[in-house]
């Protein structure tokens, strides 16, 4: 069984900062990849950041150069600093897990609410 377990989201005003923390545990051996996925009020879940075990990040054009993500494999946690934040921002942040070698199994957190006040 594998946990994902976030926190760090809040309210901000525009132009304010926050970090999202997130830690998996349980019982595994390789989490490939980890990232965060953002879903406003009525759209669709999508892409944030992701970065790799090896530490290759990939970002939504929407959040480069604003976002950063990071990843301790020592305590197998990813971080999302969020920067300059917008009011279009404002969504529930999911944590992702890609855990395995072969056939990755892939895990959600409960997700965190950002909300960014103009």
């Amino acid at each position: 069984q594998v946990q994902l377990v976030e926190s760090g989201g809040g309210l901000v005003q525009a132009g304010g900062s926050l970090r999202l923390s997130c830690a998996a545990s349980g019982s595994f051996t390789n989490i490939r990849s980890m990232g965060w996925y953002r879903q406003a009020p009525g759209k669709q879940r999508e892409l944030a950041a992701t970065v790799t075990s090896n530490g290759r990040t990939n970002y939504a054009d929407s959040v480069k150069g604003r976002f950063t993500i990071s990843r301790d494999n020592a305590k197998n946690t990813v971080y999302l600093q969020m920067n300059s934040l917008k009011p279009e921002d404002t969504g529930v942040f999911y944590c992702n897990a890609e855990i395995g070698y072969i056939i990755p199994t892939v895990y959600w957190g409960q997700g965190t609410q950002v909300t960014v006040s103009s």
